[in-house]
């Protein structure tokens, strides 16, 4: 079960706010498949931080091995949103199967 946390939501703007919130939960789904037979208890945090006109997105996530953490920045929060989320599935993806030893069966002999 993963746990999704939004901190600093209020620093994005209200007609984008909305739009930011549904990209992270539908991330979190995806999050929620993936992690459906992890035996630990999850939290995907999501961080938004604005100084002038750059926001800076941020993603980490706890598993068991070491802790998984992205950040992102751009003038458009939402693509840097998006953006980031799709080089955190990657580099999630890639330190779940090194704890599950999936290179070692996918190797060919």
């Amino acid at each position: 079960m993963v746990k999704l946390l939004i901190k600093n939501i209020k620093e994005v703007e209200e007609s984008v706010r909305e739009n930011v919130e549904n990209v992270c939960k539908e991330k979190a789904d995806y999050y929620n498949n993936l992690f459906k037979k992890y035996d630990k208890e999850l939290t995907l945090e999501v961080i938004f931080n604005k100084s002038s006109s750059v926001y800076t997105v941020s993603a980490s996530i706890n598993l068991k091995s070491k802790k998984v953490l992205l950040a992102e920045e751009g003038n458009d929060v939402l693509k840097s949103t998006v953006q980031l989320f799709n080089e955190f599935k990657k580099a999630v993806k890639r330190q779940y199967e090194l704890e599950r030893k999936d290179y070692e069966y996918k190797r060919k002999r």
